[in-house]
């Protein structure tokens, strides 16, 4: 089977940096800092401040209000409440923000979705939105993405990138159903008699200034009662409420400028691999779902991510005693009337799920096991299926001698998916020498493809540091997969 390597090579790129808070842990420290930039003349503060926004103006859309976010975010340490200046407000607020390069270690894991804005494109031709994992300083992953055209012929065309990453608005959830976050407790292990008097103060549905009043109420009572109370149980039912939460962009603001950017407490060490899909609802609408891995850096979390539009996106927790490890892949529609994914729990084998929930997860059955030599010490997907008239067509990853990840291929029936209906024997697509060298050697690895025209489109990372594209004709592929049956 012939597999087209492009010459596209997107590399990360260290010039494409974030401003984000910059925190002292010492608040004596922030005090003296604050002392500092109070002493100063109104003219030293007008000429400070003029030389950081010439400096860094050039670099970022609305530094000047983020600076004084910041003030008010750091107004706390002041020892007085006399009115400030809004360039000292500013000044102060740029002493406690610092930028961030999102990309300056790789750019990889890619998945590809057909854009949602399909308008003006000739004959043939497709808009595409690439999501890759971006990782910059402390190894802290993001969410990143591309935009471009493939056209009647498959050649692939990238939009230019915009030497901005923009942070977005960022709010929490609007409102909380108590059933499912108090069943979410309880998967964590944390629905204790604690948790249960705090949401006891709140009604069927709540916010995040509702939860924060009913937290702080009931510790006030276990202190005035003189009850013990680990730190460790409230700020829990904090961070599961700060793990939903939306990020919002502006239409003026180009793809390549958006950014997923770790935000809550479960996605402090980072946000990690995610599967994106184009899924379609029972009654013809489609909205854009993403699994992905937060990492606080020391336990993994599934969680989704939910667009219409690229522009805002909803994060949510994804619960059950089934949600473990990564490797999470939706299927793009329901089956059978219920949610479909396949998931890796064990590292090892890849499962397949139902659920009546997008949300919470059950059970599981093993699908496929390791049975090549290239991926005996490994199994999973590499993005969500893709249906053909033929079934359902799966990326798969193995791992071999040498940590050598690979991609395969698998083909499932299109009504019943616990049916296997061909594997390949060999990989589709193993590293080259060109493709061996990054921060882990020996890697091909992806998040998702897609069909167009006669071609299966490939987008995937080389060694965990760049990516690049391939593709494949699906009708050798399916051939191929159907005279691989199982057994």
């Amino acid at each position: 089977m012939i597999v087209r390597r492009t010459n596209i090579v997107i590399r990360p790129n260290a010039a494409r940096v974030l401003f984000r808070p910059f925190n002292q842990i010492d608040e004596a420290r922030v005090v003296r800092i604050f002392a500092r930039v109070m002493s100063l003349r109104d003219e030293e503060v007008t000429h400070l401040l003029e030389h950081v926004m010439h400096e860094f103006r050039g670099r970022h859309h609305r530094l000047q209000q983020f600076f004084l976010v910041r003030f008010e975010q750091m107004r706390r340490f002041m020892v007085t409440d006399a009115p400030l200046a809004e360039d000292r407000r500013m000044l102060i607020g740029a002493y406690f923000t610092q930028e961030y390069s999102v990309e300056s270690a790789a750019l990889f894991n890619p998945s590809l979705v057909w854009h949602p804005d399909q308008s003006g494109l000739s004959e043939g031709s497709r808009r595409f939105v690439l999501s890759l994992r971006s990782t910059g300083e402390g190894h802290i992953s993001s969410i990143t993405f591309r935009s471009g055209v493939i056209n009647a012929h498959s050649e692939i065309e990238l939009d230019p990138v915009t030497p901005f990453v923009t942070t977005p608005e960022t709010v929490p959830d609007p409102f909380y159903d108590k059933f499912l976050f108090e069943r979410t407790l309880f998967e964590l292990g944390t629905a204790d008699g604690f948790s249960q008097r705090v949401l006891g103060r709140l009604g069927d549905s709540f916010n995040m200034k509702e939860l924060r009043a009913a937290v702080r109420a009931m510790e006030t009572e276990y202190r005035t009662q003189s009850k013990s109370l680990s730190p460790a149980i409230p700020r829990s039912i904090l961070a599961l409420a700060e793990a939903n939460y939306e990020v919002i962009y502006e239409p003026s603001h180009q793809m390549s400028e958006r950014i997923i950017f770790p935000n809550s407490p479960t996605e402090s060490n980072g946000v990690e691999d995610a599967r994106f899909v184009q899924f379609t609802e029972d009654d013809g609408q489609t909205k854009y779902l993403a699994t992905y891995t937060a990492y606080d850096g020391r336990v993994t979390f599934p969680q989704i991510l939910e667009t219409t539009d690229f522009l805002r996106f909803k994060i949510s927790t994804m619960n059950g005693p089934q949600v473990q490890n990564k490797g999470m892949a939706l299927f793009p529609r329901k089956i059978n009337g219920r949610y479909a994914m396949l998931s890796r729990q064990d590292g090892e084998n890849i499962f397949l799920m139902y659920s009546d929930d997008l949300h919470f997860w059950l059970t599981r059955e093993t699908l496929l096991k390791p049975t090549y030599g290239w991926e005996f010490v490994q199994l999973g997907n590499c993005g969500s299926p893709i249906e053909t008239e033929a079934g359902w067509l799966v990326l798969s990853h193995g791992v071999g001698p040498m940590r050598k990840y690979s991609i395969g291929a698998f083909l499932l029936d299109i009504n019943d998916p616990s049916k296997i209906l061909g594997r390949l024997k060999e990989p589709l697509l193993s590293p080259e020498h060109s493709e061996r060298e990054g921060y882990v050697p020996n890697v091909v690895y992806s998040c998702g493809g897609q069909i167009h025209g006669k071609d299966l489109i490939i987008p995937y990372a080389m060694s965990d540091y760049a990516s690049t594209f391939a593709l494949v004709n699906v009708d050798e592929l399916l051939t191929a997969l159907k005279a691989n049956p199982p057994g």
